[in-house]
């Protein structure tokens, strides 16, 4: 399936039964929130390896260094290390996102091929499946 055009490369988004259409707006400032989102996680992940580089010059041998500093700074870059996967994971979804509206498949499920719902995508406009199919991922 793929996200309709009409006359004048108008983009027109799926909606599940009984939502409302997407506006010409909507359509637009959902294009416009994931360039935005994408951008800021952009921005997060170059700060969050910034902060890991300054993790990684520190040192983790522990040469002379309190045993609990040691444990702490591991500690703290394994955090780093997680929270940093985490933000590219999600820059990834909006990349993938921000494709599929390119290409005009953004708007419906990539398992079912259902439409994701004019609602869902407003609240998380990375939303790649419906509820449903994402329900079922989460139970594996």
């Amino acid at each position: 399936m793929s996200t309709k055009k009409t006359a004048g490369a108008q983009v027109v988004l799926p909606v599940l039964e009984g939502e409302e259409p997407w506006t010409a707006e909507e359509v637009a400032e959902q294009r416009v929130e994931l360039v935005d989102e994408l951008e800021r996680l952009e921005r997060r992940i170059a700060q969050t390896e910034a902060e890991l580089e300054a993790l990684m010059k520190g040192g983790t041998d522990g040469a002379g260094r309190d045993p609990v500093d040691v444990g702490s700074s591991n500690f703290e870059r394994d955090q780093e290390l997680s929270l940093a996967q985490n933000v590219r994971e999600m820059a990834e979804q909006s990349r993938l996102a921000l494709h599929l509206f390119d290409t005009g498949e953004y708007g419906y499920c990539e398992v079912c091929g259902q439409p994701i719902g004019k609602g869902r995508l407003q609240v998380f406009p990375r939303a790649t499946l419906c509820v449903t199919c994402k329900q079922r991922e989460e139970r594996r």
